[in-house]
């Protein structure tokens, strides 16, 4: 530099460096509000950078951190943590933090994400007029959307993602001129869309998927803009939806919808690329123009009522790569453009039709033919001919009394049959189904072959598999069968040669190890088998040519059909939430997993950083504790770590408290069963025991304002009394004062008895909210659940003190 610039003239010089430090410099300020806002987060690690001499204009931007300013003010501040699922301490003062927010007044994109941000949105953050884009997605507000908010004319995107807020959409949302984006998704508003909602003529986007909106929706066909519609996982119909012919995204899955779906309708949607149906009781004729629109890619109309025939010469987009029309009512034979001689490269399900294949689990078409007329759908044919009869009756009328009488004698005997049709329909459907041709059986045929092989803990014993099964199972290890990586390897999902589903994890060894000094630790996963635990079926070695010592380990886990716990209770939705008698039973299966660890092999198995998300549930809705502490291989895996309980010197077993760590994990799971929300913080978990404390010992009223709403209604008060007394106890700090398993397995088994006493005395259709849901009702895991080895948990409740 001293070089560069000698014998330059000293006004040269100094214009030259003004040139180059010609940068932003915000106002000292906002510098020091942004400084506040740190200090107010409680110095989070992605702003861990910023201090008194921190250039904030002029900072390299990362995915997680953004500072853009204008002149010298900050119009743009994107901070993205990694709190998702930690609340801010209780001295945390959201207040305080819009306070200071406020005082950028030129802001126009707010994004604060996964910060553990909590408490209502304050009113005062509509005094940043200039607002254009807020996302305080992945964190912990509650209440409603405050009013304030519609004074923001200028916002045209509001992300509120994985909170807790609550309510009805407000009417006033309509009122917002340039809004674009409109995205709850993962809260907990119900009721019905306003209607004011159509006036939104700039929307693109609008996602309220899994939350509990109910009732009709508006005719959005009016947002003419509007390209992503995503409404999974609520309670809207049960009309199909009139809707923009600009949609790229619509996700219908998992409501009430029970109309036709309007060929009309779809066929206009010419841009539509992903479409999913599923999980709903659409009826009537499957539009199969569906399968040949000009953009579309995904297809999902799985487990609906749809009927129709299909037939071999049906086109298909040639982009149309995924495809599940199974569990529905569709007959005729599978189109040539969804086989995979077609030369296309496409994911195709359909299963449990009635199709004329043999590739996949198939019901007689009868079965078809008298579910269509079990759900309304034949009948139309019969009103029609009793409209052609009434016709008849005037038109004779019009000939005499004598061909009047004829007519009418006729029209009569007519009708009489078809009455006896109508009447005798249902009894063979009854017939059919006292034969085990029921809608249950036959969507879960794929598990029949697996039932039939069951013992007596319902699992084939523990075996070695051959590494030729595997790659069978799994077509070689395709990517299509990948379903993720962890600390502790690759997880295939594979289907065996007599048609059972199964998870595969892949070890890869770091350390040299022959199969011998290997099989010790088989033994102990070996003997890990009960009803209520997920399962080990078995293993396989992979090993070096050379030297014979073990590369890769192979275990084949037990599938489980019906996903995690959470799914059935705070994150689920109306009617398909269990009842208060499933939820008792489910306590006390994951009670029976725990006592089973502990007890039933030895050493016994402890300190398994039990969550409610390691809970999974099967076909008939039994808990199976699914990642608790496997004794596996540490030294191939050049780890140090726990074999099944804690040791001590020489890996002498220290009993002494470790079974009540369990115990306290259980607590906060039996917790979530009561409240039926989700629970993912310790503070949460703190404050509602003490409110459970406390109502224990007031009236019945109090005790069940704790209680889920879905199901407060259903439950004794002393059933009730004593599921909450034996959950404080679980969560007691003091972990010898907590009650042993078998004390928490008496009092969940009397809570039982108790509720089922009261049931018999009560009414149940007076007392019964929802029906109570049914395994075949409800849709699979998004993701195949395994038994996790070792791995770290990332869901649920954070690690407490316990």
């Amino acid at each position: 530099m001293r070089k560069l610039f000698c014998g330059m003239p000293l006004l040269l010089l100094v214009l030259l460096l003004a040139s180059i430090d010609g940068s932003t410099q915000l106002q000292s300020s906002q510098s020091q509000t942004l400084l506040r806002l740190q200090q107010l987060l409680f110095y989070p690690k992605v702003l861990s950078s910023w201090n008194n001499f921190t250039d904030f204009c002029n900072s390299e931007p990362s995915p997680s951190l953004t500072v853009v300013c204008y002149e010298d003010s900050v119009t743009q501040l994107h901070i993205i943590g990694d709190n998702g699922t930690h609340m801010l301490p209780k001295s945390f003062s959201i207040n305080s933090f819009v306070t200071t927010l406020v005082k950028l007044p030129d802001v126009k994109v707010l994004t604060f994400a996964s910060l553990g941000l909590w408490g209502w949105l304050p009113q005062k953050i509509n005094r940043l007029s200039s607002l254009e884009i807020l996302n305080v997605s992945s964190n912990f507000f509650f209440g409603p959307i405050p009013h304030e908010l519609s004074s923001l004319a200028n916002l045209q995107t509001l992300i509120l993602d994985e909170n807790m807020f609550s309510g009805q959409l407000p009417d006033w949302i309509g009122s917002l001129p340039s809004l674009a984006v409109l995205s709850l998704r993962k809260n907990v508003f119900n009721g019905s869309l306003p209607s004011s909602l159509i006036n939104l003529s700039g929307l693109r986007v609008l996602a309220l998927a899994n939350n509990r909106f109910n009732g009709a929706l508006p005719d959005l066909s009016h947002l003419t803009n509007l390209q992503v519609l995503d409404l999974e996982g609520n309670s809207f119909g049960p009309l199909f939806p009139r809707l923009s012919n600009k949609l790229v995204t619509l996700v219908l899955s998992k409501n009430k919808f029970r109309s036709a779906v309007s060929a009309e309708e779809v066929s206009s949607l010419y841009q539509l690329q992903h479409l999913d149906l599923s999980y709903n009781t659409f009826v009537g004729p499957f539009p199969t123009s569906l399968m040949s629109l000009p953009a579309i890619t995904y297809l999902n109309i799985s487990h609906n009522k749809l009927t129709g025939r299909l037939s071999a010469n049906l086109s298909c987009n040639s982009q149309l790569m995924f495809v599940d029309m199974s569990s529905n009512l569709l007959t005729g034979s599978l189109p040539t453009c969804l086989k995979p001689s077609s030369g296309t490269s496409r994911d195709v399900v359909y299963a449990s039709n009635c199709l004329a294949t043999t590739n996949e689990d198939q019901r007689p078409v009868s079965f078809c033919s008298n579910e269509a007329l079990a759900v309304g759908i034949l009948p139309q044919r019969r009103n029609k001919v009793s409209k052609v009869g009434i016709a008849l009756g005037v038109t004779a009328s019009i000939l005499g009394v004598i061909l009047l009488a004829c007519a009418l004698f006729v029209v009569l005997r007519r009708l009489n049959a078809k009455r006896t049709v109508t009447i005798s329909s249902p009894r063979l459907i009854r017939e059919n189904a006292s034969m085990g041709y029921t809608s249950k059986l036959l969507s879960d045929a794929r598990y029949i072959s697996q039932t039939m092989k069951l013992g007596a803990l319902g699992l084939p014993a523990y075996r070695t598999f051959s590494l030729e099964e595997l790659e069978y199972a799994t077509n070689n290890f395709e990517s299509s069968a990948f379903m993720g990586e962890g600390s502790q390897g690759q997880i295939y999902r594979g289907r065996l040669k007599d048609g059972s589903f199964v998870a595969i994890r892949c070890l890869k060894m770091k350390k040299s190890c022959s199969t011998q000094n290997l099989m010790h630790h088989i033994e102990l996963i070996a003997k890990l088998r009960h009803r209520h635990l997920v399962s080990v079926l078995g293993h396989c070695f992979e090993c070096y040519l050379d030297d014979s010592t073990v590369s890769r380990m192979f275990f084949v886990f037990e599938y489980v059909p019906n996903g995690e716990l959470r799914s059935w209770i705070s994150d689920g939705h109306m009617g398909r939430l269990l009842t208060w008698e499933q939820r008792i039973s489910v306590a006390i299966g994951v009670a029976k997993g725990i006592q089973f660890l502990h007890t039933g092999i030895v050493p016994g198995v402890y300190d398994n950083n039990l969550k409610i998300t390691d809970i999974l549930l099967d076909n008939n809705l039994a808990a199976k504790v699914s990642s608790y502490n496997l004794p596996l291989l540490v030294e191939g895996l050049g780890k140090v770590g726990q074999v099944g309980s804690r040791s001590g010197p020489k890996g002498t077993p220290i009993i002494k408290s470790e079974d009540k760590i369990d115990i306290y994990d259980f607590g906060v799971i039996l917790l979530e069963l009561i409240v039926g929300r989700p629970l993912r913080a310790k503070s949460q978990v703190d404050v509602l025991k003490e409110q459970l404390q406390a109502s224990i010992s007031a009236d019945d009223g109090a005790r069940r304002s704790m209680v889920d709403p879905t199901v407060h209604r259903d439950c004794s008060d002393q059933s009730l009394k004593t599921m909450m007394e034996i959950c404080v106890r679980c969560l007691l700090k003091d972990p010898l004062e907590r009650p042993s398993i078998e004390d928490v397995m008496w009092n969940l088994q009397f809570a039982s008895q108790v509720q089922e006493g009261w049931l018999q005395n009560s009414n149940p259709s007076s007392i019964r909210g929802s029906p109570s849901p049914d395994a075949s009702s409800l849709p699979p895991p998004s993701r195949l659940h395994v038994t996790t080895l070792e791995s770290p948990r990332d869901s649920g409740c954070e690690e407490h003190e316990r």
